[in-house]
């Protein structure tokens, strides 16, 4: 193929088709399927846990059952996904699944990405807040803080975490929504409404829908600036927790204060690990991948039929880059297991058979998710017991 130095950039991408390998039709859609098995029922125990079994419900927990509702709703779509990967290169454009994949899947799997990162950030902030007060006076040091000392009081407060939860759907879904329908309408569909002949023109997986519009591209900036502000906010948080978890270690002579804060930096290392492996990467990676398509710098190939577009091999990349932020979703209910003593303690009694506790008594669940008055001494001891390790 001849390279045309003074050809105008490919601006018609029906031009080209998307030429899938292996890892597209197979690998992606196969990785999808077993999320799905994974996150469905891992997520569904985890929201039941949260909302149903937890005696005394903290603000933590209402901001993980929030986050376990929407990685439930966004394991509903990763057969479809599978579907479109694997399939998506032979539907037409106009076809049911496609339409589906463009107007609902696309729109809830960003939302669940950004929800998911404002929620672990609420956590942070929130487990900060209560370490930071068990471990210093009643009205904290203003220079140990990272907020003010009203919107601290608010973190303890569950009515405060449950308006926050509505807030943050709010925003995650009235500030993507908008953007993805404009995508699945205008821009997806641009310059393929013939059949799906000719150089990929009326398919599914197409160079239009994977690589969107200008708009669209352009609305990606200041998403990538809100993740990179909270991750680092993320990180700042837990840097100054580690660098107080260090001085009170050198303090105390405790040994179940060192047990606790072992515990804590623990928890520290798993959760920057989560996001760092599953967000970080798709977030590094989309500005550079939108910049390649949108803002050629290089000499292109002049347009033939039925030619591979140029960036199938960074569309295909971009596509597992996504895959690693869908995975969060079904790892998140074995991080609440690894984490938090008290979903731990109650969803093993919820999948015991016999239901009984240590110590011999029997546990009576009501439909409402009461206990009996027996098992409401252990309750209170075991909270009391487990305040400071429930630190997620």
């Amino acid at each position: 193929m001849e390279l045309t130095s003074n050809s105008p950039p490919p601006d018609n991408t029906s031009s080209f088709i998307l030429c899938p390998t292996v890892a597209t039709l197979f690998l992606i859609p196969s990785t999808y399927t077993l999320l799905f098995l994974a996150a469905l029922p891992g997520n569904a125990l985890s929201l039941w846990v949260f909302c149903r079994c937890i005696p005394s419900v903290s603000p933590v927990h209402v901001y993980l059952s929030h986050l376990s509702a929407s990685n439930l709703m966004s394991a509903l779509t990763m057969p479809f996904l599978a579907a479109y990967y694997a399939l998506g290169s032979i539907w037409p454009l106009r076809s049911v699944p496609c339409w589906l994949v463009l107007h609902l899947i696309t729109p809830q799997l960003h939302i669940n990405i950004y929800i998911s990162l404002i929620i672990l950030t609420l956590v942070a902030i929130s487990r900060y807040a209560a370490l930071i007060q068990n471990t210093q006076a009643p009205r904290p040091n203003t220079r140990s803080t990272l907020v003010p000392y009203r919107f601290f009081a608010c973190l303890k407060r569950t009515s405060f975490a449950r308006r926050m939860g509505a807030v943050v759907w709010v925003l995650a879904v009235g500030g993507i929504v908008p953007v993805t329908l404009y995508y699945s309408v205008k821009e997806a569909t641009a310059g393929t409404d013939g059949d799906a002949g000719g150089g990929g023109v009326g398919v599914c997986y197409s160079p239009p829908v994977e690589l969107g519009g200008r708009l669209s591209a352009a609305f990606t900036a200041p998403l990538m600036i809100v993740f990179f502000v909270f991750y680092l906010l993320v990180l700042l948080c837990y840097m100054i927790v580690l660098r107080h978890i260090r001085r009170s270690r050198r303090s105390t002579n405790v040994p179940t204060s060192h047990i606790l804060l072992g515990r804590v930096l623990r928890n520290i290392v798993i959760i920057q690990v989560v996001l760092s492996v599953c967000l970080l990467p798709y977030h590094i990676f989309k500005p550079i991948f939108l910049s390649l398509a949108h803002h050629p710098h290089q000499p292109t190939f002049s347009p033939q039929p039925n030619m591979c577009h140029p960036l199938s091999a960074l569309i295909e990349l971009k596509n597992f880059l996504l895959l690693l932020a869908a995975l969060r979703g079904a790892t998140d209910p074995l991080m609440y297991f690894m984490l938090d003593k008290t979903f731990r303690s109650e969803t093993r009694r919820l999948l015991r058979c016999n239901k009984t506790d240590p110590g011999g008594r029997q546990m009576f669940w009501s439909v409402t998710g009461s206990q009996s008055a027996g098992q409401a001494v252990d309750v209170k001891v075991e909270t009391v017991d487990s305040g400071d390790n429930d630190v997620l």
